[in-house]
């Protein structure tokens, strides 16, 4: 049988609310109740082989107290004449949102509302396009409307977020909910305070004028003859872009390695430094417009990542070498290999032929499935006599 009960009736009603309609009603007042809903009634043959269970269907349906039953006399060859249920309403939002057991959430959602109309009103927009996630976020609501007022007061105010003053609210809570906060501020601040060109959580500083953490490099100087800190031989330091940029070393080789163990263990090489990596995040390094009067060399893993990231700095420098990322160095070491959790799958420009046969075939799974042989796992003797060989033959 599959006439309409009070279940799929409920069910259907359910789905309004999974769909936000009903919160959305709070922000537009447009009328949605009485409310009709879609029934399916017993057939002719369903009230003569099981009038028993239709009877059982409309007393049912008679006895729920949220909804409203209109009856139509039917008349039957056999039964004669009976009053059945013809539709289903539901009269009211409060009835609907107590069959539904949402009350609560209903006033909850109600009391965002009002405080959103009579603080930020172009919010409003907001709460109709997300209702529901607006409900999650009821126990921050105030918080975020604060937020959102105290950047709106300052647009672009070209400080820390960390500075943000707003009571209960820190820059973690600010992290946290970029997000929301982008759609939010969007809404409300006017267009020369946004800057669209910055896209995505990691840009919401930028977007919205607020100062960046500067992003460090760490290098160790290699040569002791090289003076990077006064009084200091072969230092590790950490400076922030504009002060690598500023540097003017006397070096012809930089290596970059992804792994710190490498990066601390690299032996000393004259005319050297070495650089602790940054996966794909080389803005900072591009500053540095000195890097590109010398032989910068690039270790990451052996693995479709690896090789992205060498194609991706060689956007900023276009001479970069490769150093043990090679089909030498990967089958001397087989019984190391590992397995590469998300390989990447795009195709990259900027690889020699040579890398770019070996990229292609671990990308493609020629080799072995998502394989991968990390840094850290080559020998350390075959690392040395590799570097060696370049500073030798320079």
């Amino acid at each position: 049988m599959n006439w309409s009960n009070a279940a799929a009736l409920k069910a259907q009603l359910m789905r309004q609310w999974e769909r936000g309609e009903l919160l959305r009603d709070a922000v537009t007042g447009e009328p949605r109740f009485p409310l009709r809903l879609s029934m399916r009634s017993p057939s002719s043959a369903d009230i003569t082989e099981r009038f028993e269970a239709v009877r059982a269907w409309a007393a049912e349906l008679a006895a729920n107290q949220w909804i409203r039953v209109e009856w139509q006399a039917v008349r039957h060859r056999v039964q004669g004449s009976q009053n059945l249920p013809a539709s289903v309403w539901v009269d009211t939002a409060t009835d609907a949102l107590h069959w539904l057991g949402k009350t609560r959430e209903y006033q909850r959602f109600v009391q965002q509302v009002e405080a959103t109309r009579a603080t930020q009103p172009a919010l409003l927009a907001w709460l109709k396009k997300r209702p529901l996630q607006a409900l999650e976020l009821g126990s921050v609501w105030s918080a975020l409307l604060g937020v959102v007022a105290w950047i709106a007061a300052r647009p672009r105010p070209g400080i820390y977020v960390r500075q943000i003053d707003v009571p209960g609210v820190h820059s973690k809570f600010i992290e946290a909910h970029r997000g929301v906060l982008t759609e939010m501020l969007d809404l409300v601040l006017p267009a020369e305070a946004v800057d669209i060109s910055a896209t995505g959580v990691a840009q919401f500083h930028v977007r919205y004028g607020f100062l960046e953490k500067p992003a460090r490099i760490r290098l160790r100087v290699l040569d002791p003859s090289v003076q990077i800190v006064r009084g200091a031989a072969q230092p590790d330091v950490s400076l922030d872009g504009e002060s690598f940029a500023s540097l003017r070393p006397a070096v012809e080789h930089v290596f970059i390695t992804e792994n710190e163990t490498n990066f601390l263990a690299f032996p000393p090489l004259r005319n050297a430094i070495v650089i602790f990596g940054a996966g794909y995040g080389w803005d900072a390094l591009a500053r540095a417009q000195w890097l590109a009067n010398t032989n910068i060399h690039y270790w990451g893993d052996i693995d479709t990542h690896g090789f992205g990231i060498l194609d991706q700095l060689r956007g900023h420098f276009a001479s970069v070498k490769s150093l043990l990322m090679d089909r030498q160095t990967l089958v001397a070491h087989t019984a190391l290999w590992g397995t590469e959790a998300k390989p990447l799958r795009a195709n990259l420009s900027q690889l020699t032929p040579e890398e770019r046969s070996l990229y292609e075939d671990l990308r493609d799974d020629r080799i072995g499935s998502s394989l991968r042989l990390e840094q850290e796992q080559i020998g350390f003797q075959w690392a040395l006599r590799h570097i060696q060989a370049i500073i030798d033959a320079s």
